[in-house]
């Protein structure tokens, strides 16, 4: 194959899971970004893939162009190179809508949990058959011969506009993206144009009373906790070690399943894989042995013990995902303090959902926060700041910075959860080294 794809914007979480997709299938792949170091560049490097400084000359005549949708002609030298010479490009999400027509394709989406959710269902998948897939943490695994396509579909923008997938779940509806998106009826109507142009089967969790009045084109199938959901999770066993349900679909049962990870929202993730799986006829044992073993993806609950202290780093971004994450945290470490550092991420949503995230944070037992990460896209901050979302929270708020992560030590027996979708793990790393210096003093 003599024709390379370019990526302007390597290391974005998708484009890296989009590229090493493609490398693995057999492609010419190459990318362009800036120098700072992105944690999904590590697995760009280990497959060998060029990652080069943004450069015209990079836009040779063999390459087809894939844009990231943080660049633009006013703030990438190559867009603009491109767009005055003629060169024709796609975004990501325009790529991938054309790409997916060669697979059984199965989408994630969702405001909460699509990335947990993927690669929950793309761990399964391939393991039981050859899949290719694409999940948000930056990881992507790609086959000539596969024939499904396990993907996360992003609202943002509406980017998954040009997907057309076999089956899809949808996690969740929550208001969120407020630079983009006005209202929560905005999102609904975003989620509910995607779930028509789904063609088997949608799966929606049942007690969300927005995906309830989601309509389709294709048959809908509810899950949950609660009676008159068609996938019905029961029997719940949540241990330090992970956690057992029990599922029935319609009142026949389908047996009992074991994940080792934590939070109710983790139980009904996997019931919505199991679901999709059962409708599409996969083998139910096959399903339940290789959920089992699903070790999770990179920024959700992700954990490390440090000279004794355990650290978590996650995602978790909004509301409903810092209640999610602390959830997990109190299952698996019931006998210890939970003590949460997170950094607002954009001006918008803080300033949208500030009395949302002092709710939630207050769900910790002790609260440290980072200042607001702004986002490039953000024109205007708006009138917030980090001492506004402290002054809400029920416990005593603290705010640190980057040099100074000392007042963390104050917790002899906790859990740091560091969570944010900024720069927090500069916050969690600066942790990392006042903990290994402590011990390093004292020997």
């Amino acid at each position: 194959m003599t024709k390379t794809y370019h990526f302007i914007g390597i290391k974005g979480s998708g484009m890296s899971a989009l590229a090493l997709m493609l490398h693995q299938m057999g492609h010419q792949v190459q990318g362009s970004d800036v120098e700072k170091y992105y944690f999904t560049q590590r697995g760009l490097e280990q497959a060998g893939i060029k990652i080069l400084p943004f450069d015209e000359k990079n836009l040779q005549a063999d390459v087809e162009v894939i844009a990231g949708n943080a660049f633009r002609p006013d703030n990438n030298l190559e867009i603009a190179y491109a767009d005055a010479n003629g060169i024709s490009y796609k975004r990501y999400h325009e790529f991938l809508g054309i790409f997916m027509r060669n697979f059984v394709s199965m989408g994630v989406a969702g405001a909460h949990g699509k990335t947990s959710t993927t690669g929950m269902l793309a761990h399964v998948l391939s393991n039981i058959t050859d899949t290719s897939y694409l999940i948000g943490d930056g990881t992507g695994r790609g086959s000539a011969n596969a024939k499904y396509f396990a993907f996360e579909a992003d609202e943002y923008e509406r980017h998954f506009m040009p997907y057309h997938p076999e089956y899809s779940i949808i996690t969740n509806i929550d208001f969120d993206h407020p630079d983009y998106f006005t209202s929560l009826e905005n999102v609904f109507n975003a989620f509910n144009d995607y779930a028509k142009q789904v063609s088997k089967g949608v799966f929606v969790y049942g007690e969300d009373k927005e995906l309830r009045r989601i309509t389709a084109n294709a048959p809908i199938y509810y899950y949950g906790f609660k009676e008159g959901n068609d996938f019905v999770a029961h029997d719940l066993l949540r241990s330090t070690t992970g956690s057992s349900f029990k599922v029935s679909f319609r009142e026949q049962e389908l047996g009992e399943f074991k994940i080792p990870s934590f939070g109710r929202h983790n139980i009904m993730n996997a019931t919505a894989v199991i679901g999709l799986l059962y409708t599409a006829g996969f083998d139910l044992t096959l399903v339940r042995e290789h959920l089992a073993t699903f070790g999770g993806v990179k920024r959700r609950f992700t954990e490390k013990m440090v000279n004794g202290a355990t650290i978590i780093d996650d995602f978790a971004h909004h509301p409903t995902e810092i209640i999610a994450t602390l959830d997990a945290a109190r299952q698996k470490y019931p006998s210890k303090e939970i003590v949460a550092i997170f950094q607002p991420h954009t001006f918008t949503r803080t300033i949208a959902l500030l009395d949302e995230f002092a709710e939630a944070l207050s769900q910790a037992d002790a609260v440290y926060l980072a200042q607001i990460y702004g986002s490039a896209r953000e024109v205007d901050h708006g009138d917030v700041k980090v001492e506004d979302l402290a002054a809400k929270i029920v416990k005593k708020a603290e705010i640190i910075t980057v040099d100074n992560v000392s007042p963390l030590l104050e917790h002899p027996n906790a859990v740091y959860v560091f969570m944010g979708a900024g720069d927090i793990q500069t916050y969690e790393y600066s942790f990392e080294r006042l903990l290994s210096n402590l011990t390093s003093n004292v020997q």
